[in-house]
């Protein structure tokens, strides 16, 4: 015997998933709880729905990179505090 989880008694009960989860609840408990939810949630097999793949970016669209005997040009300035 297993105890119910919605009525908290002991009795034979089975193992019902719902939203991911594993409940134990007999059958007096579960028959009313599945008249509550008749017509309502999701089918299972739902269909998958595949997008295509984003486009690959081009040699043309990236910034021209320096030159390896040219130094790189460093962007910044700085205050001294005395």
């Amino acid at each position: 015997m297993i105890i119910c989880d919605l009525c908290g008694e002991s009795k034979d009960c089975r193992q019902r998933e719902i939203e991911g989860r594993e409940y134990d609840i007999c059958s007096g408990c579960w028959n009313p709880f599945a008249q509550r939810l008749k017509g309502k949630g999701r089918t299972k097999n739902r269909e998958v729905v595949l997008l295509p793949p984003r486009p690959v970016r081009g040699w043309e669209d990236e910034a021209p990179k320096p030159h390896r005997s040219v130094p790189p040009i460093i962007l910044g300035e700085t205050e001294r505090t005395q």
